[in-house]
């Protein structure tokens, strides 16, 4: 009777095993759907807008990786995609592995008044976001976020002690078929615009100013606030994609301390409100100099090719260019490269190379004549602090307005280092400045207000421009900061491919706080029509409008002086009536044009409805240089 005892144990055991096996297996059941939400769990996002309509941010952690990205919208329609954040420094590596902390929020509402630019008085609103992550490590990253009406910036701010920085991981990720208008990468930022899609511009670097058409408007990338604690960016591409990723001048970045990047900015929307965006400016530090009465815009007399060197060495050469100013109201002249060279070459080592300068009676003759001196400089001959002390402060002395220093042709930190004391001596000097061979400007206008203009663009002395390159400009280069053109070089027939009035019209269509006119004074004199126009021009604006414009194609824009608008419209391509709205305000206008005619310029007058269509006979590769003012009976002409 015993037999049947071990059959119940182990009938027993096999009900606890099954019943184990199908608690296993339930368990299992009900854990892997939870498993696979952990690894596809949806990433924590954060939107960053300042209001309806305007264009907004969307970072994104990604919980499995701890990677970021950014994308911008506007309208609900794509501007950038999604695309990587990140930095690397010798102590973190603070693009992945990150979790979030906390989340601050503001709003910035500042006013401030320019000397220069697109208009003088500014008001800035934006909201900011920054968000905290740290690694695993205990590494700590703040991405700052800041959104406008007419763009998304974003920097990171790291504290102290995690070393030199190696790079950055982020990049800006395109839609393939966007169109692209892209500059080759040059130390001097003074490449050509070229047109391409986002995907089949070539491989290699490109400037960071680069401007990309979506379905969400025009975006022009840039950068504001780079100073000496920082290096350059430019833009790398790899063809067939549309990833632009951003590349530092310098494979080490040297960080003493805690360490705030510079803004990457995205400026966005319309062409119209690109094109008069003062993003960069407003994204930048409040101006660092206190009394700005001395600085003064204005437009200029530049002597390089209206004679070259010899012209630069020869005291009554100067002179006589300062006599064409003065006749013509322009209240500077440019002196360049040759003046202060002895035998070809500097000597610094003799003591009367001061006194053996004609500069100062240059300086005491123009002033007679309530002309202005700039003076051109090599950057070699102020990069010690030995040779700022000896030039400046003579400069200074002898009443020189303002230093057109050449030649810097770097955007590694060591040169952005001398970038912050040369601005901070020349401001204590009461010298204006003008940079070419240089950096874009990057929001230093607004920090250091006696930079009337920078170069950093193919301008009037290339001879490899295109018209569709110069009806580029006011879209890219121009949008960040004053420009250092020299329009104006009628002279050079043959050497640039537009016409006489489109040659006109750029000294309108471009912005620059000092406008170098390039022509000689035999060529405004065989144009008087232009002559007459460029004695008109100001270089200070209360206001500035896109009237037409199509990148490669043709802008046209309207600066606003006092109650005066200025007129100029540049084409690329076949000879046609331009068609372009006087979007000005209301009431009645006259309109006074400049074009080119069949035996040279010609002037036509009419009076219009602001809103009405402006129609213009352009030449192939030709435009238009105007003057709008109020009208009402009696009003004949614009000119004063």
């Amino acid at each position: 009777m015993a037999v049947p005892a071990p059959r119940t144990v182990r009938t027993v055991a096999a009900a606890l095993s099954a019943a184990l096996a199908a608690t296993l297996l339930a368990t299992a059941t009900a854990t892997a759907p939870a498993r696979a939400e952990r690894q596809h769990r949806p990433p924590h996002t954060w939107t960053v807008t300042e209001a309806a309509h305007a264009p907004g941010a969307r970072i994104a952690l990604d919980d499995t990786t701890g990677t970021l990205s950014l994308a911008v919208s506007r309208d609900g329609r794509t501007v950038i995609e999604p695309s990587p954040l990140g930095i690397h420094t010798q102590q973190a590596d603070l693009s992945q592995g990150l979790r979030f902390l906390h989340r601050k929020d503001r709003a910035v509402d500042e006013r401030y008044r320019a000397k220069s630019g697109k208009r003088l008085d500014r008001r800035v609103r934006m909201n900011e976001t920054r968000l905290s992550f740290a690694t695993a490590a205990g590494a700590r990253l703040d991405l700052v976020v800041r959104a406008a009406a007419d763009g998304i910036a974003y920097r990171y701010v790291l504290p102290a002690g995690y070393g030199d920085v190696l790079g950055e991981t982020s990049a800006f990720n395109l839609p393939s078929d966007a169109g692209a208008w892209l500059s080759t990468y040059r130390v001097d930022n003074e490449g050509r615009f070229n047109q391409y899609t986002a995907a089949t511009a070539p491989t290699g670097e490109y400037s960071d100013q680069a401007l990309f058409a979506t379905d969400g408007g025009y975006t022009l990338l840039a950068e504001s606030d780079l100073t000496g604690t920082y290096s350059g960016a430019r833009l790398a591409h790899t063809q067939g994609t549309g990833t632009y990723r951003v590349e530092l001048a310098d494979s080490r970045v040297h960080t003493d301390g805690s360490l705030t990047t510079p803004w990457r900015a995205m400026i966005t929307g319309d062409l119209a409100t690109v094109t008069g965006s003062t993003f960069t400016d407003d994204l930048a530090p409040a101006s660092k100099v206190a009394d700005t009465s001395w600085i003064r815009p204005g437009t200029v007399l530049w002597t390089w090719l209206a004679g070259g060197r010899t012209a630069g060495q020869s005291l009554g050469a100067q002179e006589a260019y300062v006599d064409y100013a003065a006749a013509h109201h322009w209240p500077y002249e440019a002196v360049d490269s040759g003046w202060y060279f002895k035998k070809d070459e500097w000597d610094v080592t003799d003591p009367d190379w001061r006194t053996d300068s004609w500069m100062p009676q240059l300086v005491d003759y123009a002033r007679a004549k309530g002309v202005g001196i700039i003076v051109w400089i090599h950057q070699r001959d102020l990069d010690t602090p030995e040779e700022r002390a000896q030039w400046l402060p003579t400069l200074e002395r002898w009443g020189v307005k303002g230093v057109k220093i050449d030649f810097m042709n770097s955007e590694a930190q060591s040169m952005f280092q001398w970038y912050d004391t040369v601005l901070a001596q020349t401001a204590a000097h009461h010298l204006m400045a003008d940079f070419h061979g240089a950096t874009l400007p990057k929001g230093i206008q607004r920090t250091w207000p006696q930079v009337m203009s920078m170069e950093a663009v193919g301008g009037e002395e290339k001879r490899t421009n295109t018209a569709a390159h110069l009806t580029t400009l006011p879209f890219t280069r121009n949008v960040i900061g004053s420009m250092d053109f020299t329009p104006g070089g009628f002279q050079r027939v043959g050497l640039r491919p537009n016409s006489d009035a489109a040659e006109a019209g750029l000294t309108v269509a471009y912005e620059s706080g000092l406008q170098m006119f390039a022509g000689t004074p035999e060529s405004y004199d065989q144009r008087p029509l232009a002559r007459d126009f460029l004695d008109q021009e100001p270089a200070a604006w209360d206001d500035t409008r896109l009237l037409a414009g199509s990148p490669g194609q043709e802008a046209v824009l309207a600066r606003r002086s006092g109650d005066r608008w200025f007129l100029g419209g540049v084409y690329a391509g076949a000879a046609h009536t331009a068609t372009v709205p006087l979007a000005v305000g209301r009431g009645r206008w006259l309109v006074q044009t400049i074009r080119d005619g069949a035996d040279g310029l010609v002037q036509d007058s009419q009076v219009l409805h602001g809103g009405d269509d402006l129609r213009i006979d352009v030449v192939a590769d030709g435009g238009f240089a105007g003057i709008a003012c109020p009208w009402h009976p009696g009003v004949t002409t614009c000119y004063r």
